[in-house]
C-alpha cells in the first residue's frame, strides 16, 4: 500500500467501497508503522473508531491499540456504567492531549446507549467489548448502520445468532474481525502452516484443551440496590430479568485494567455467557479449524459430557470433554484439560503448541522444516492491524464473521450435546441436527422483549 492512500478522504475511501480491492484475498497483515507511517495520518484519512463496552478487556487490550495506531482516532466511548465511561474518557483525553500538545483536547464523546453511537455519521468502525449476550444485537445493528465491526469473541451465544451476524456483514458489505489474538501468535501460525503443508501427513486426531476456571462460589448472593451510575436494565438487555447483585455484573468502580479485577461474575452465568467452553474455546478451536483448513465448515458428529454446578447463580460448565468427528474421519477431542493447547496428530508425527509458551513435535525435525515459496503461507500480524488494514483496503480480514461463526458453532454444538446428554449428528451445510427437533430448538437463544435479533 503506497502513501497515496492516506491522501484520499476518509469518507470517500471508506464509504465508496473500492470494489476492486474487495475481491482480493487477504494478504499478510502489514502494520502502518512498517510502511513508514509512524506519525498520525491526516485527520481526514483516519478511521474514526468508537469503543462500545469499556470494561476489563477493552481497557487493557482493545482501547490502547486503537489509540496508538497512526491511522485511527477514537472519537467515542460507550458503556452502561458511567464510572467506566469516565475512566475511558480520561484515558483517551490524556493520550491525545499528549499527542497534540494541547491540554484542552476534547475530540472524544461519551455515551451510555450504543444506539447513539451507531447513529453518529462520523463513526466509521466500532470495537465491541461488551458481555457476550449483547454481541449479536450490537454487531448486526452496527452493520445496518454502515459501521465496520471488530467484535470480541465469542461473537455469539447461539448458532442462530452467529449465522445472522455473518449474513449481516455480507448484506451490508461490512469489514468484520473476530477480536482474537491467537492467529497473531507465531507458534500457532507456524504450527498450522506445518500441518497444512503435510509435514505430519494426513491428520488423524486433534487434541485441544483449555484451562480449568471454576465459578467463584456456590449459592446466590442477596439482591442489592442498583448503583445510580449503572443502567442495569440496559445491561441486562435481551437476557432474562434478574435481581441486581454486584457479583452478577462486575465490580463497582474497578476492573478497567489487567490488575483491576478478576474475571467479572457474568462470565460464570449462562444468561450472559456460555463459560470457558466458548470463552476459551473460540481461541483454541479456531486454531484447530485453521490448521485443518476447515474454517468454512465443521464436524459431522458430536458427543459431549460435562458437569454443571447445582444450586448456584454461577452455573456454567465446571468440566467437559467433547468428541467430534469430521466427514473425512478426522477426530477432535476438546476438553477442559487444565492447560490451553492444540496438538495435531498425523500419520508421520505430531506437533503441539501450548498457549503463548512452547511448540514441540515428534519427530523434532518437523520444527526445522522450511515452508517453500509455492506452499501455503499464513498471514502474519496483530488482530488490530488486520482489522484496520481491512477497513482501509476494503478486503476480508484473516478472521471474518463466517470463520468466527463456524468456530463458535463447534463449541455451541458441543454444549448442546452435553445439555442433552447424548451423541448428535450435525450437518455443517444446513447447520442443523438432521431429524432432531429437540436438539434443533437449542440452536436458538430466546431474547427478552423488547430486544430481538435484528432482521437483516
Amino acid at each position: 500500500m503506497g502513501s497515496a492512500h492516506r491522501h484520499i478522504t476518509r469518507r470517500g475511501f471508506l464509504r465508496g467501497g473500492l470494489a476492486a480491492s474487495a475481491s482480493l484475498a487477504a494478504p499478510s497483515i502489514i502494520p502502518a508503522r512498517a510502511l513508514g507511517a509512524a506519525a498520525k495520518a491526516p485527520a481526514n484519512s483516519r478511521i474514526n473508531v468508537a469503543m462500545i463496552g469499556i470494561g476489563r478487556q477493552a481497557f487493557f487490550a482493545n482501547l490502547p491499540p486503537f489509540l496508538a495506531h497512526p491511522d485511527t482516532q477514537v472519537v467515542a466511548v460507550c458503556d452502561v456504567d458511567e464510572w467506566r465511561v469516565g475512566q475511558a474518557m480520561e484515558r483517551v483525553r490524556a493520550h491525545y492531549a499528549k499527542e497534540t500538545g494541547s491540554d484542552s483536547w476534547k475530540g472524544c464523546a461519551a455515551h451510555r446507549d450504543f444506539r447513539e453511537v451507531l447513529a453518529r455519521k462520523d463513526v466509521d468502525a466500532v470495537m465491541i467489548s461488551t458481555p457476550d449476550h449483547w454481541h449479536a444485537i450490537m454487531g448486526i445493528e452496527a452493520a445496518r448502520a454502515g459501521k465496520d465491526v471488530a467484535l470480541e469473541k465469542p461473537i455469539s451465544m447461539s448458532v442462530q445468532e452467529g449465522r445472522a451476524i455473518s449474513d449481516a456483514m455480507k448484506k451490508y458489505d461490512r469489514i468484520f474481525r473476530v477480536d482474537s489474538e491467537c492467529r497473531s501468535y507465531a507458534y500457532f501460525r507456524r504450527q498450522c502452516e506445518l500441518v497444512r503443508n503435510g509435514r505430519i501427513g494426513k491428520v488423524r486426531r486433534v487434541l485441544a484443551g483449555v484451562p480449568k476456571e471454576q465459578p467463584p462460589l456456590k449459592g446466590t448472593p442477596d439482591p442489592m440496590p442498583v448503583p445510580e451510575d449503572l443502567d442495569y436494565e440496559m445491561w441486562q438487555g435481551p437476557a432474562p430479568e434478574r435481581p441486581y447483585t454486584e457479583l452478577r455484573v462486575h465490580p463497582r468502580k474497578a476492573g478497567v485494567g489487567p490488575t483491576g479485577s478478576k474475571r467479572p461474575g457474568w462470565m460464570c452465568i449462562q444468561d450472559y455467557c456460555d463459560g470457558m467452553i466458548l470463552n476459551w474455546g473460540t481461541h483454541i478451536v479456531d486454531i484447530v479449524q485453521w490448521g485443518l483448513g476447515t474454517e468454512y465448515t465443521g464436524p459431522t458428529e458430536v458427543d459431549g459430557k460435562g458437569t454443571f454446578p447445582q444450586g448456584s447463580m454461577w452455573d456454567v460448565l465446571q468440566d467437559f470433554e467433547v468428541n467430534y468427528r469430521y466427514a473425512d474421519g478426522t477426530e477432535l477431542v476438546y476438553s477442559m484439560a487444565g492447560r490451553p493447547f492444540v496438538r495435531f496428530e498425523g500419520e508421520k508425527g505430531w506437533i503441539e503448541v501450548q498457549w503463548f509458551k512452547s511448540m514441540t513435535a515428534d519427530p523434532a525435525e518437523i520444527l526445522r522444516s522450511e515452508i517453500g515459496p509455492d506452499e501455503i503461507h499464513l498471514p502474519k500480524g496483530s488482530e488490530k492491524d488486520d482489522f484496520i488494514e481491512g477497513v482501509k483496503l476494503r478486503r476480508p480480514t484473516v478472521e471474518p464473521a463466517e470463520v468466527g461463526h463456524r468456530t463458535s458453532t463447534i463449541c455451541q454444538i458441543g454444549l448442546i450435546s452435553i445439555r442433552l446428554g447424548r451423541k448428535l449428528k450435525w450437518d455443517p451445510k444446513s447447520e442443523t441436527f438432521p431429524g432432531d427437533d429437540e436438539a434443533n430448538r437449542l440452536l436458538v437463544r430466546p431474547m427478552r422483549s423488547p430486544w430481538t435479533l435484528p432482521g437483516i
